[in-house]
């Protein structure tokens, strides 16, 4: 709805017309009105649940058991190799001198054992926590 303004000149309404729209009209702001989405929240209780085969129940047991040993073992390299003295001789320190002292210092090889210890949690808590779901 556009507001019209009279005066006495017609050419100037029908460009003020054209500029000016009607301030009462809703704004929109030039989007297309569409109606509410309908919540699709509740489930359809006749809807029977999805059929898992055991393959992919065994798939995801070895995923699970494939994770917990990469984490344990990740875990345990890190609390352990940065404080062997193969740490800090090694051939890319040898190449990286500027970078033998950060390497070496205590500070950083407790960083690396704090990462192997979140490491080695992580594994087990996942496999503490695994749960399959029950079929009916």
């Amino acid at each position: 709805m556009l507001r019209v303004r009279r005066t006495d000149s017609g050419v100037a309404g029908a460009a003020e017309r054209a500029l000016m729209p009607d301030t009462n009209a809703p704004v929109s702001a030039g989007l297309p009105e569409q109606p509410p989405p309908e919540m699709s929240t509740q489930s359809n209780p006749n809807a029977s649940p999805p059929v898992v085969s055991r393959a992919s129940i065994w798939l995801h047991r070895l995923l699970v058991l494939l994770f917990v040993f990469i984490c344990a073992a990740t875990g345990v390299l890190l609390v352990i190799v940065p404080w062997l003295p193969q740490w800090g001789d090694n051939s890319l320190l040898i190449r990286f001198p500027g970078l033998r002292p950060v390497v070496t210092h205590g500070f950083f090889r407790g960083i690396c054992s704090g990462l192997g210890l979140m490491d080695i949690w992580i594994g087990f808590s996942e496999a503490i926590h695994y749960h399959e779901d029950k079929q009916p």
